[in-house]
């Protein structure tokens, strides 16, 4: 017999967009996490102005974000599977540390006289390292912080601290590094990394008691994207994802060329669009919650692709900054509208178990479309020129918008209820399997009478997407010729202690209400049986 489940699936009562400032935790995290991407900015421009007057001083500027986000791209994944695995408190205090030691040492190496391009490179593709750590464990973190519903505000709200931090981070490093140096900026930012440290060192984390073997890494890195190819809601959010970040990186990628060529402007005419851009992004996310309670994530993403597209377009037609200036603006309001829709939409979708690995999916997909887009947009104004160029990352933009008509996201995803259900009956065993026996056959019979047949089927087409997202390699609905009206569910999975983890730590409500459907139309009690391969018989 399934138990019972509430459901949750109520119309969202609307949210301040300062509700998750309540949580001092949370409160505490954000204002240290300002405090460092206010750092992080203001290195980037340190390691930039170190560069300038070196001999092919292009080249080794550009390297400088390359050196920061290539280590993301490379290993955004494992440290989702390693965020998902070990105790995700320790592994943020750790990052953090390191990532404050690094800019130590580069701001001691500098002060000192030994910061060659190399030395930079190599430090700044460390701290790239420390931040492939930190960016799917932070986000995985931000439901134990504050109610579900204040997801989507809190996404909002780390969107504002990036997007403050980019605004003003680069003018306050332009005056420090003319005023005390490079070096100056590199202590600094190396402070910056200690208020998250404290705060992590003092948040008391509840510590679950795990009674389950760990799961492997490689098999918990299988098992993580199983679970984004197996949920079709997830996937169209990775979709929409690449449909709005490869066309809208246009305008971030020829921003300065756009600035000197077109409109002709000095650096402090491009610093000024920038800073059109980042007041736009921060009215963009402070008024993300008020928009939110009146729109629908669909909607959102719509206004995000019709408010960043049109920018793009006046971008490629108008060459007067007085008009270009308030464009900007309105593009950076749709910027953390998409963005935050897609981070929040993505996070509620994630079970705990799997959620750092989910994330990191999200991250890889968000920045890998970044540095694609980049790199095509450049090769594209290469080929056909900047207006062109914009031209078409317009077009694709409007596309986006239009597309949600037939791929729209997952309506109201707070509605997903990921509570932990271990409902799955006991295995009647004999004789205690060891957690590294497998692969494991399941069977389960069930009886459904001839007249419900095809709601039986397609009830069981969500329950065998459940399997596979919780751990089945291999899953398949049979009927039983020797037996009438009878079915045989049979899926496979890698071991022994991986099944375990389905039956007590994977599944949730959300299973349970696809189970419940499939009981409507069969009769009687199912028939489980579990199977453990035996390797000798090869």
């Amino acid at each position: 017999m399934l138990p019972p489940v509430t459901d949750v699936r109520v119309q969202p009562t609307p949210v301040s967009a300062w509700a998750p400032l309540a949580s001092k935790v949370y409160r505490a995290l954000w204002v240290a996490q300002l405090a460092s991407n206010l750092g992080t900015w203001m290195q980037t421009v340190g390691a930039q102005w170190l560069l300038v007057d070196e001999p092919n001083a292009a080249m080794l500027v550009s390297l400088v974000q390359t050196a920061t986000t290539l280590p993301v791209v490379l290993l955004v994944i494992p440290s989702g599977v390693l965020a998902d695995l070990i105790d995700r408190r320790r592994l943020l205090i750790g990052a953090q540390s390191a990532m404050a030691v690094i800019a130590l040492v580069l701001a001691v190496s500098t002060a000192r006289g030994y910061t060659t391009p190399g030395v930079l490179l190599g430090l700044l593709f460390l701290m790239g390292c420390g931040s492939a750590l930190t960016m799917p464990t932070w986000q995985s973190i931000q439901p134990e912080l504050v109610p579900r519903e204040q997801i989507p505000a809190a996404s909002a709200l780390n969107g504002l601290s990036v997007n403050s931090a980019r605004a003003v981070g680069p003018a306050i490093a332009g005056v420090l590094v003319a005023a005390a140096g490079p070096s100056f900026v590199f202590a600094l930012n190396a402070v910056s990394f200690i208020g998250i440290v404290l705060v992590l060192i003092s948040w008391r984390r509840p510590v679950r008691e795990e009674k389950l073997p760990q799961e492997r890494p490689f098999a918990a890195l299988q098992a993580g994207m199983r679970f984004v190819r197996s949920g079709p809601a997830i996937r169209r959010v990775l979709l929409r994802s690449v449909l709005f970040i490869i066309p809208a990186s246009a305008v971030w990628a020829l921003l300065p060329v756009v600035a000197h060529e077109r409109l002709g402007l000095s650096s402090a005419g491009y610093g000024l669009m920038l800073g059109a851009l980042g007041i736009g992004a921060v009215l963009g996310g402070v008024s993300f919650a008020r928009l939110r309670a009146r729109l629908t994530a669909t909607r959102m993403l719509t206004l995000s692709a019709l408010l960043f597209g049109g920018a793009t377009l006046v971008l490629a037609l108008v060459e007067h900054l007085v008009v270009v200036l308030p464009v900007l603006l309105i593009a950076g309001i749709g910027w953390p509208l998409a963005m935050s829709t897609l981070n929040s939409t993505m996070l509620l979708m994630l079970p705990s178990w799997v959620r750092a690995r989910g994330m990191s999916v999200y991250t890889l997909v968000f920045m890998g479309g970044q540095a694609v887009g980049s790199l095509l947009w450049g090769a594209v104004g290469n080929a056909l020129g900047i207006q062109s160029a914009l031209l078409i990352a317009a077009g694709l933009l409007a596309f986006c918008a239009a597309s949600l008509l037939w791929w729209p996201i997952r309506q109201d995803a707070t509605g997903f209820d990921l509570t932990p259900m271990a409902f799955w009956p006991e295995p009647d065993i004999v004789c205690e399997p060891d957690p590294a026996d497998g692969p494991v056959l399941v069977l389960r019979r069930y009886h459904v009478p001839s007249e419900v047949t095809e709601e039986f089927v397609t009830a069981m087409a969500r329950v065998g997407r459940s399997r596979q997202r919780t751990g089945a390699m291999e899953w398949r609905l049979y009927r039983d010729v020797g037996v009438a009206d009878q079915y045989v569910e049979a899926f496979v999975v890698r071991s022994w202690a991986e099944h375990m983890h389905q039956h007590e730590v994977r599944l949730t409500a959300q299973d349970l209400r696809g189970e419940q459907e499939v009981a409507k139309y069969t009769l009687g009690e199912d028939e489980i049986t579990h199977l453990i391969a035996v390797e000798d018989a090869r």
